[in-house]
This record gives C-alpha cells, structure tokens and sequence, in this order.
C-alpha cells in the first residue's frame, strides 16, 4: 500500500457527458474542481463530506470546521438516486457541509476503470439532476477499503457483522482524511 502522502491528486477529467458530445447547461451551480482548488470555494468554517461511494452502499465521513479532521458519520444503503441525493443533501444542510470529497477508484496501475466512470457520473447527476451547488472534488481511494478493514480487524475487535456495519463510513473517513492532510500540506508549501 501507497504511504497516505504520496498517493496523487485526481485530476478531472472528461465526464460522461462530455464525451458523448452533449454540452453542460450553465446553470450558475458550483461543478467539480481540483482539490487544490476546494479551499478557495468555501467560506470559513464550512465543513467537507467524504463519499466512499459503493455498489450497495455509501459510507459518510465529515471534516471539523478547521477541516483538519475527517470522522467518520452515517452509512447510507445506495436505493433510487434521487433519495440518495436527498439524503446527502440533508446532512450538507444539517452538517454545515460547503464541499464534496469523493473517493474514486483507480486502478492500481493508475487507469480509470467502469467504476472511475460511474462515480464521475454520480457527482455529475448530484450537479445537473439533484441540484447540488457545492464544489466536488475527487482523491484516489485504492486500498482505501482494504486498509480500514485490516485496521478493524488487526486493532478492532469487532465481528465480521459489525465490521461490515461501519467499514464504509470508515473508508468515507479515511478518503477524507487522506484529502485533509495533502491540502494542509499542499497550503505550507
């Protein structure tokens, strides 16, 4: 596994509807950003919410106000896009939340896979369809999952039942967290 510090900044990309020949609407609304680019679009004590966006699931982590902090707070059981997106929104509004991060899923070898895809178009539906007007940004997640589950099994005595409970809020915290850390880094240099 990738030392947490030299893991590599996610750039943007093309979405779907890009490369499908259609033309974004301006509508005004926030869109995804470079991370580096995150700070800048948010005003003072608004807090991050980091996604680790799963088949079935998506495991829910929020930053402290100073956005130092990644802790991990709700998994959400993935049903119609729609009431995910209400849900998710809900707790922005509810956690003072001005800003997405969202895990992608690289390959290993560093190429964007189906998955890469699907969560690109996720933060494009969130934009375009639900509304959302924050700024999203993206940090790679490989081995993010895995690490957490040898962290709960290693350091945590939980059961297989209660680990499967709280790994993806956890993988949400540690993707934050990991995305926390190079801009508090990235800012002192």
């Amino acid at each position: 596994m990738e030392p947490q510090g030299s893991r590599r900044i996610i750039h943007l990309g093309q979405s779907a509807m890009d490369r499908a020949g259609k033309t974004r609407r301006n509508t005004g609304r926030m869109s995804v950003v470079e991370l580096t680019d995150l700070p800048q679009r948010l005003t003072g004590g608004e807090r991050l919410l980091g996604l680790d966006l799963g088949e079935k699931t998506i495991g829910l982590a929020v930053s402290d106000s100073a956005r130092r902090v990644a802790s991990p707070v709700d998994t959400i059981r993935r049903g119609k896009f729609t009431k995910d997106a209400k849900d998710l929104l809900h707790l922005c509004t509810e956690r003072g939340v001005g800003g997405l991060v969202i895990g992608l899923p690289v390959n290993m070898n560093g190429s964007e896979g189906p998955r890469c895809e699907s969560v690109r178009q996720f933060a494009a539906n969130l934009i375009e369809i639900a509304g959302y007007s924050g700024p999203i940004a993206f940090w790679d997640e490989r081995l993010s999952t895995a690490a957490v589950e040898r962290i709960l099994i290693d350091e945590g005595d939980l059961s297989r039942k209660r680990r499967a409970k709280s790994v993806d809020r956890m993988a949400a915290a540690f993707i934050l967290q990991g995305a926390l850390d190079f801009l508090s880094q990235n800012a002192r240099a």
